[in-house]
């Protein structure tokens, strides 16, 4: 190897190891990784590199102590440090879980930071934190479908096309009808819930928001027009409203149920709400059960999940419902099965 190819990879290897302040590493545990990777070189070459860096890569040298400590500033124009720990353990723990929510495009994309997280866990070695990520894993809640499969090309699209709040030109699968739409779409913002990532937009004219499976969308064209700025949208105000969860009303209702014992003891661990109320009842293991919750879809089939650990009181339009689906269910499975 050249000795100027050889400077250079120490270097880049030297940046990468200093941290961003108010972290700081001291020259001497810089002396002693860089010899772990290899590179022959000494205490005075090391501060003699910082001292030739610190201007072009915003470097700043802590000499209130022995040995100097380093570390790049907050508004650094090169971000070029290795991978810290606790940064590489959420990434190498997260990648599972978001493996069942995020589209393969998008998956794709975090690739090589997900590959970096492995990489730097794994050769650490004696590290406590590496240890704990060949020892800890994080399950999801229920069932978990896999992603809806999706273009890469529509993603790239709808990402630049919110970005730079540009029209968009689809054409999209309508999933009732099954029938292809052309629509001239205002980007507003974007949601992936459960297995589905979806585009909030207006339509043309229209001032009503929509959503947009991405998966849907057959066709796309990043339009040279600006889109409507929608200026008053907020994503996490729209979430809130219940677009998501198929609410039946806007104001919240009180549950009543008696729920069973170990039902209860889920739900004094890991509560509906922060009102909730479990109660004794008569004669009985089973606890009365009080909660104030959204009258929406999500929290009904919730319900219908526990099956007989549960008997709802109230609200009495979640009681009529059990009570027609019981009765539903039941006839469907009266019926012989078709050959």
């Amino acid at each position: 190897m050249s000795q100027a190819k050889d400077t250079l990879l120490r270097l880049f290897a030297l940046l990468r190891l200093i941290p961003t302040e108010p972290q700081r590493i001291a020259t001497t545990t810089l002396l002693e990784k860089l010899r772990d990777r290899g590179f022959s070189v000494t205490l005075r070459s090391i501060q003699r590199d910082l001292n030739r860096l610190s201007i072009p890569f915003s470097l700043v040298c802590d000499s209130s102590e022995t040995p100097f400590r380093w570390s790049f500033t907050r508004n650094a124009p090169l971000q070029l440090q290795d991978m810290d720990a606790p940064t590489a353990l959420a990434l190498y723990l997260s990648e599972n879980h978001l493996n069942a929510l995020l589209p393969q495009t998008v998956l794709d994309q975090l690739g090589p930071q997900f590959r970096r997280a492995r990489n730097y866990l794994h050769g650490v070695g004696g590290n406590g934190l590496a240890d704990w990520a060949r020892r800890v894993r994080a399950l999801p809640n229920g069932k978990t479908l896999l992603p809806a499969s999706l273009s890469p090309q529509v993603w790239a699209d709808v990402s630049r096309a919110l970005l730079e709040r540009r029209q968009l030109q689809v054409s999209y699968r309508s999933r009732s009808k099954e029938a292809i739409k052309q629509f001239r779409l205002h980007p507003a913002g974007l949601v992936s819930r459960h297995a589905i990532s979806y585009l909030i937009a207006t339509v043309g004219n229209y001032s009503d928001l929509r959503q947009f499976a991405l998966h849907r969308i057959q066709h796309i064209e990043v339009m040279d027009e600006p889109a409507e700025l929608h200026s008053a949208f907020d994503v996490d105000e729209y979430i809130a409203s219940g677009v998501f969860n198929l609410r039946q009303a806007n104001a919240q209702v009180e549950l009543v149920a008696d729920v069973d014992p170990q039902i209860a003891t889920l739900l004094r661990e890991t509560p509906l709400s922060h009102d909730q109320v479990l109660s004794d009842l008569p004669s009985q293991d089973w606890k009365r059960l009080h909660a104030k919750v959204p009258l929406d879809r999500e929290t009904l089939w919730w319900i219908f999940g526990l099956n007989d650990n549960i008997r709802v009181h109230a609200p009495q339009v979640w009681v009529d419902e059990i009570r027609q689906r019981l009765r539903s269910m039941h006839a469907f499975y009266l019926e012989p099965c078709p050959a």
